[in-house]
């Protein structure tokens, strides 16, 4: 007496299709579970009997063994306690076991056969959808996750009776669809965070807009009160959407965390995540107990912000360098290898000095020069070759503070520029899967899509020379040049382009942290046309 259910186990963001097989043979009484089941899966047993028995399914006195196979991969949580249930009841007869090969099933159980909804329902859905099965059967408070996957019937389900009855066609289910959400809550949203509000300091702008055009990694240093936190958390509103791919892989990780909310919908706005500075390693990378994702994954495709940079642990920023190279953190563990995306924008604030007025005009410095070098060295070489675009930030002059914010571009100016970038770039790397903007492009299109003009290489050649630059430097500095190319329109990198990329990199510089602030960037240039309001357009 043998029957087989299929259900999910996740590996990473997606999950693999696992087969309950369910055997029952003469034997004393007992229920055991293989097929190397982590703790919750293990208790399950106890749950399911206790189930089947308050929903009226009187069961054999034989040996139930339940294998969930393939049986290398760790199975955790409880979401395969409605598969067994159902498979227990096929063994037994009491159910005809044809109707179960049409879907994935997924589901905790309560004692009295009540189904509680379950992490990780919409990887379980693509993997439906991808094995060409007709659905999933999951619980109520999932279906609205599980339907955000087009062309999948979704059985919504609150009990175990209800399950069974329409498996066996006495009560059938109508498909849950998009139309059987409530409305939304009215809980008042937050203001929209608009770069406009930001008074003054117009070449970090530019170079923040450059780094949203092409996706390039920002640090800034500087004073405290001179905008880096300010400008950081108002990059999101320039950002483009994300396409239909980037947002299911970000709904995918929110979905195997259970962040999704009551009413799930397809994150197209780009995250951002600030985790404080005393986070842990596994906590920013992913790992753990569980190995679950960490922040550096939560903010795929959007933005990371460390603020204080040199305050989070050294150990926890020097796990940071294979993934911002790579775009993955692969988290190998004794009984399981997982491998997380995490292609983010990383930006970065830092103080020059632990006091924040090291050789600031107009304030002293209260830090021995030791202690500023200390303090810097923090922040590892490697990684800080890691990072494009790396500005020292100005204290805010009175003329800007006292001026009204009107008068400032609005968040809407500079998302409108990077669109039209970005569009530039979805079709240069339309043949390219993985490839969204200028910063995931790898070394072997560098030749194809970033040529310089002769003085514009000239110039990339001299600062090489002169700093010192490393290759993945000379390498940064073409994609940022391509950036702003693509910003101004430009078939290829112009002179201008390349002297704004070389500018950007600020702390490449010998005795950079000796330099004026007064100063900025030398070739900062103004906003390219006159800006209007979306209102006054």
């Amino acid at each position: 007496m043998l029957a087989r259910v299929r259900s999910g186990a996740l590996m990473g963001i997606d999950a693999v299709v696992v087969e309950c097989e369910v055997d029952m043979a003469l034997g004393l009484p007992y229920f055991s579970v293989v097929g190397l089941p982590e703790g919750a899966v293990r208790e399950s047993k106890v749950r399911v009997v206790s189930a089947l028995k308050n929903c009226g399914f009187e069961l054999p006195s034989k040996r139930i063994t339940v294998n969930l196979a393939p049986a290398d991969i760790r199975k955790e949580g409880a979401a395969f306690e409605l598969p067994i249930a159902l498979g227990v009841l096929a063994a037994a007869k009491l159910m005809p076991e044809e109707p179960l090969s049409h879907y994935l099933f997924g589901g905790e159980l309560s004692l009295d056969g009540g189904v509680k909804p379950i992490k990780g329902v919409l990887p379980l859905a693509v993997a439906a959808r991808d094995g060409g099965y007709q659905g999933v059967m999951v619980p109520e408070a999932n279906a609205a996750e599980a339907s955000l996957v087009q062309g999948l019937h979704v059985v919504a389900i609150r009990h175990l009776r209800e399950a069974v009855d329409h498996l066996i066609g006495d009560k059938p289910l109508a498909p849950f669809t998009r139309e059987h959400l409530p409305p939304p809550r009215g809980r008042p949203r937050p203001a929209p965070l608009d770069m406009s509000e930001v008074r003054g300091q117009a070449d970090l702008k530019t170079a923040l807009e450059l780094a949203a055009a092409g996706g390039h990694n920002v640090l800034f240093c500087g004073p405290p009160g001179s905008g880096k936190t300010m400008l950081a958390r108002r990059l999101p509103g320039i950002l483009p959407s994300m396409g239909f791919d980037e947002a299911l892989e970000v709904t995918k990780i929110y979905s195997v965390l259970g962040l999704l909310g009551d009413t799930p919908s397809l994150m197209r706005e780009r995250p951002f995540r600030a985790p404080h500075h005393t986070i842990s390693d596994a906590g920013l990378v992913g790992g753990g107990p569980a190995t679950r994702p960490g922040e550096l994954s939560l903010a795929h495709h959007g933005v990371l912000f460390l603020d204080e940079l040199p305050e989070f642990r050294k150990n926890v920023l020097e796990v940071l360098r294979q993934p911002l190279e790579e775009g993955s953190i692969h988290l190998a563990r004794a009984t399981q290898h997982v491998t997380y995306p995490c292609r983010v924008m990383l930006v970065a604030a830092m103080n020059p000095c632990p006091c924040g007025y090291f050789n600031v005009p107009g304030r002293t410095c209260t830090c021995p020069e030791y202690r500023v070098h200390d303090y810097h060295s923090r922040v590892s070489g490697p990684l800080l070759d890691r990072i494009d675009i790396t500005l020292q930030t100005r204290p805010v002059e009175y003329r800007h503070i006292a001026r009204p914010g009107d008068e400032e571009p609005p968040s809407a100016y500079y998302r409108e520029r990077v669109e039209a970038a970005r569009e530039r770039q979805r079709a240069r790397f339309r043949e390219e899967p993985g490839v969204h903007c200028n910063a995931q492009m790898p070394a072997r299109l560098l030749h194809r899509y970033c040529k310089p003009s002769p003085r514009a290489e000239r110039m990339l050649e001299r600062a090489v020379r002169q700093f010192g630059l490393s290759a993945r430097a000379h390498d940064r500095i073409l994609k940022l040049a391509r950036s702003r190319a693509d910003l101004e329109g430009h078939e290829r990198i112009e002179d201008m382009d390349m002297h704004l990329a070389i500018d950007c990199r600020q702390m490449d510089r010998r005795g950079w942290l000796h330099t004026n602030l007064q100063g900025g960037l030398p070739s900062r240039q103004e906003l390219p046309a006159p800006w209007t309001r979306p209102e006054d357009s």
